[in-house]
C-alpha cells in the first residue's frame, strides 16, 4: 500500500489525543481497508500519555472516545484488577481446603546450646483426577487470561488505564490478602 500521500510519517512520537493524520484521508475504515499489521493503520503509543480519544481497549471494536467512556473503562479495569487479586487468594484457600495425602516428615535442626531438635513437616498433595483439581485448573486458566488482559491494558500506555490496573490490584490485595496465612521459617536467617 502506498503511503506517500500521508504527512507526518512518525505517529509513534505523536502523543496527542487526536485521530492519526492518515485517518483524515479516508472517510471510512473497515476490516477490509487496512494499512497492514492488522491494526487498521493505528500505531500504538510507546510512551505514557493521558487522553481519552481513540484509545483501543483489548479489542478493535472497543474504542474509548469520551471522558465518560474512559471513566467507565477505569472502573471496569479497576474491578478486573481487584477480581484478579481476589481470585489468587481464593485459589490458595481452595487448595488448602482440598489437600489430601498428608505425610509427616521429621528432620533434625540445631537447637539452643548445641542440642539437636526434631522438626516435623507436614507434606500434603491432591489427586489429579478429582473435582478440586479440575476446579483449580479452570480457575488457573481464568487467572492467566485475566493477567494477560491486565498486562495488555497496561501496555496501552494510557495513564488512566495504568492507574486503574495498579490501584485495582493494590486495593484487591489490601482487601483480600490480609487474612492470608504467612508461614515464617524460624531457621531462616535472611529476613
Amino acid at each position: 500500500v502506498d503511503h506517500s500521500h500521508h504527512t507526518g510519517t512518525s505517529h509513534m512520537a505523536d502523543n496527542s489525543t487526536t485521530v492519526p493524520p492518515h485517518h483524515h484521508h479516508h472517510p471510512t475504515t473497515s476490516a477490509h481497508h487496512s494499512h497492514g499489521g492488522g491494526m487498521d493503520g493505528m500505531m500504538m503509543s510507546m510512551t505514557f500519555y493521558f487522553g481519552f480519544k481513540n484509545v483501543e481497549l483489548l479489542f478493535s471494536g472497543l474504542v474509548i472516545n469520551t471522558a465518560g467512556e474512559m471513566a467507565g473503562a477505569f472502573v471496569a479495569v479497576f474491578l478486573l484488577a481487584m477480581f484478579y487479586e481476589g481470585l489468587k487468594i481464593a485459589r490458595e484457600s481452595l487448595l488448602r481446603k482440598s489437600q489430601v495425602s498428608i505425610r509427616y516428615n521429621s528432620m533434625p535442626v540445631p537447637g539452643p546450646n548445641g542440642t539437636i531438635l526434631m522438626e516435623t513437616h507436614k507434606t500434603v498433595g491432591q489427586q489429579m483426577l478429582s473435582f478440586p483439581h479440575l476446579l483449580q485448573t479452570v480457575l488457573h486458566i481464568i487467572q492467566v487470561v485475566i493477567s494477560y488482559f491486565l498486562m495488555l491494558i497496561f501496555m496501552t500506555y494510557n495513564g488512566y488505564l495504568c492507574i486503574a490496573v495498579a490501584a485495582g490490584a493494590g486495593t484487591g490485595y489490601f482487601l483480600f490478602s490480609w487474612k492470608k496465612a504467612v508461614v515464617v521459617d524460624i531457621t531462616e536467617h535472611c529476613h
